[in-house]
């Protein structure tokens, strides 16, 4: 099977300063007013059901900050240990791999905002974080941390993730960053597999950094 080529999508990811001194609200209002981003690619027949799900990204000078919001009809969360099966669950993800350096860096978390965090070489080759890295993610749940499991139509939640740059073994802000941007549910009602950039695959994988957009910082 021939590599097919396919266009990179890009993200302009938007500045924000001092975010430490800043409420959570005011972090939340600031990254709304940025471009939003559509997640919503259904690369497999076989899983037609799409969630509506959109994204923004910004930066400090520390860190990667990714505001998810999402409406579906099944909202799931089993999984409340860290590196669990989250994906599971009502589960968005954020795949990141810096320029020229080996392997990729998975971070997955419920819609209850139980984490899985790792370095990849690939899908099955994998170094999980331990609590010391972490607990250096910063994440913020609209959702309590407790078993849910609710149908019905347009429920909606929301997740802040902050992903410092020292966890990616960087030690200042890149100029860029290649990574990808999921929304799954395997054990959901309607299981789905939604991406932000075209996935040509035969099945649902996302560990495909052949396929990772880019993420520009200013």
């Amino acid at each position: 099977r021939t590599q097919t080529t396919h266009q990179i999508m890009k993200i302009q990811s938007a500045y924000l300063s001092d975010i430490e001194n800043k409420t959570f609200e005011d972090i939340l209002s600031t990254i709304a007013d940025s471009q939003e981003y559509p997640l919503s690619c259904v690369n497999w027949k076989a899983f037609p059901y799409a969630p509506e799900v959109s994204f923004h990204v910004a930066h400090t000078d520390k860190a990667l900050v990714v505001l998810f919001d999402v409406k579906e009809d099944h909202v799931r969360a089993v999984s409340l240990e860290a590196n669990g099966p989250v994906w599971e669950d009502s589960c968005v993800e954020i795949f990141l791999s810096v320029p020229g350096k080996e392997g990729y860096f998975n971070f997955e978390t419920n819609c209850i905002g139980t984490s899985l965090a790792a370095y990849r070489r690939s899908k099955t080759d994998a170094d999980m974080f331990g609590p010391e890295h972490m607990g250096q993610i910063g994440t913020v749940a609209s959702l309590p941390h407790e078993v849910i499991d609710r149908l019905g139509e347009g429920q909606e939640w929301s997740m802040l993730k902050i992903i410092p740059f020292s966890l990616l073994g960087l030690t200042e802000k890149p100029e860029m960053l290649n990574g990808h941007f999921y929304k799954c549910g395997d054990k959901c009602a309607q299981p789905h597999f939604l991406s932000w950039a075209p996935i040509d695959l035969p099945e649902p994988n996302f560990h495909c950094p052949e396929f990772f957009g880019e993420l520009m910082f200013e």
